[in-house]
């Protein structure tokens, strides 16, 4: 591969600051609120103006055609999201909608411009959005362990689990999700990553698997392991297969390690600055053991004494994975929709592991509900941020709920079935896009970004992701990058 020109560096650069945009934006609430919002907004703006100087004309809107499908199908999205607020029940509910929708439109513009290989900015997608997420997890995680020095206070509603600085522990879980697949695409990519990097990005994965453990997020355990089916589906070799265990494994020593601790595990203990000192220093053993056997893993690959070839799946081994994936979504859903109805209060609240043993959840009242307002107006829907309405006019139980807790389900409810149309645009572009990707140059190129927004769409379709802004733009990055890659001549 060529080096990028000189004249591509400010476009790296433009790159790389949107990159760690949203790690930035972590530390303001997730950019959930307005002021934080319209601050990311007016960036959006600046990096797009920027953007519009320094990438040549022609690259400045892609040329492929799925990549301009999902980019048009965005575009219709935040267009009918502006034109829903004439009919929805709150004005500013739907603005605040249409704000996200501009912001990530905006974003996924400019990545689609600037994640090219000829900038150079390619490269730095999974390493420079897996350090966001550790850094973002890192300093939750340093609030536990210590106390004393990093204030992380959790807020009440989070019972104990890890939510700051997101302030929401799903959210929370889902980023370091997006951040361990990352983590084990990059120590197990011997073909372009250095055996530092790789081996960095294995011990970078103990932090990034403890903080999913300490949200005691069901839907982040699941979205991290339909992120690393698809991430060995895209790149079935021995190589990966083995970067993934060490990363995993070594996760699950941390977590075995945390969970130990009540101070740490559940913020209840005797002197938690004691306890969370003696676990910093048993995870950075665990960290430094991570990388010491990637190290040594990549030395065995380059004297070739291991077998480096490709696992012997099926021919459709990507079927497969799919549905894999599938069923983990669906199967709880179903086992859970078949039985008792869900309880308005979860008696697992907080840091209990017994919640990741149970499907109970408030999601399948929020769902119905959505279901029901689609319903009575499917071309329309009743209007973007009109679900907190519905909720509190038709709920079953008592509990609060702003958002449906799923993407899709969401957007048929509140935008009908012309906003669902749009959703599906924008999603077949960015799959169709990654396909001629495939055809092209095979699977290993995009392998990373791919798998890891496949963690970030899984939990997406289960939670209110789209929201939280410093979580779903990593989601728009990644997004972005296999846009970008479809464009690459």
């Amino acid at each position: 591969m060529r080096p990028p020109l000189p004249s591509a560096r400010p476009a790296a650069g433009l790159a790389l600051a949107g990159l760690a945009a949203p790690t930035v934006l972590a530390f303001f609430k997730g950019g959930y609120f307005e002021n934080a919002r319209d601050a990311a907004l007016v960036g959006v703006g600046i990096l797009l103006a920027l953007t519009a100087l320094v990438v040549p004309r022609e690259h400045l809107l892609p040329r492929n055609r799925h990549a301009r499908l999902a980019l048009a199908g965005f575009a219709g999205l935040a267009l009918w999201t502006a034109l829903s607020a004439s009919w929805a029940p709150l004005n500013d509910a739907a603005w605040a909608t249409f704000e996200r929708d501009a912001l990530y439109l905006g974003a996924l513009v400019a990545a689609t411009a600037l994640l090219r290989r000829d900038t150079g900015a390619a490269r730095l997608v999974e390493p420079v959005l897996m350090l966001g997420a550790l850094v973002v997890v890192g300093y939750g995680l340093l609030g536990r362990l210590l106390p004393d020095i990093v204030h992380a206070a959790p807020s009440i509603s989070a019972g104990g689990r890890l939510d700051q600085p997101l302030t929401y522990w799903n959210a929370m879980g889902a980023l370091g999700a997006v951040g361990l697949v990352l983590a084990a695409r990059i120590a197990g990519d011997a073909a372009t990553r250095s055996p530092a990097l790789r081996a960095a990005a294995a011990a970078a994965a103990v932090p990034l698997t403890v903080a999913i453990y300490l949200t005691f997020s069901r839907g982040a355990l699941a979205a991290t392991a339909a992120g690393l089916v698809v991430l060995l589906a895209f790149v079935p070799s021995y190589t990966q297969l083995r970067a993934i265990a060490i990363t995993v494994e070594a996760g699950i020593i941390g977590c075995a390690i945390a969970a130990a601790s009540p101070a740490v595990r559940t913020l209840h203990g005797s002197h938690p600055a004691l306890q969370g000192a003696f676990v910093l220093v048993a995870l950075l053993a665990v960290m430094a053991l991570a990388a010491g056997v990637q190290r040594w893993a990549a030395v065995v690959e380059g004297e070739r004494r291991t077998r480096m070839g490709r696992i012997p799946l099926p021919r459709h081994h990507g079927w497969v994975a799919a549905f894999l994936v599938a069923a983990m979504l669906v199967v709880p859903v179903a086992v859970a929709a078949g039985g008792d109805t869900p309880s308005s209060t979860d008696p697992r609240f907080g840091a209990s592991t017994s919640r990741l043993a149970s499907a109970d959840s408030p999601r399948y009242h929020y769902w119905k509900v959505a279901v029901d307002a689609f319903a009575d107006a499917p071309v329309k829907g009743i209007g973007a941020g009109g679900f907190a309405v519905r909720w509190l006019e038709d709920r079953p139980v008592l509990q609060p709920a702003r958002d449906a807790h799923s993407l899709e389900i969401e957007t048929l409810a509140e935008l009908g079935a012309v906003g669902g149309l749009l959703l599906a645009l924008l999603g077949a572009g960015v799959v169709l896009s990654a396909r001629d990707v495939i055809r092209r140059e095979g699977t290993a190129l995009i392998a990373g970004p791919a798998a890891a927004l496949a963690a970030y769409a899984f939990h997406a379709s289960i939670d209110w992701d789209w929201e939280m802004p410093a979580l779903t733009l990593v989601g728009v990055a990644l997004a972005g990058a296999l846009l970008a890659a479809s464009d690459d001549a």
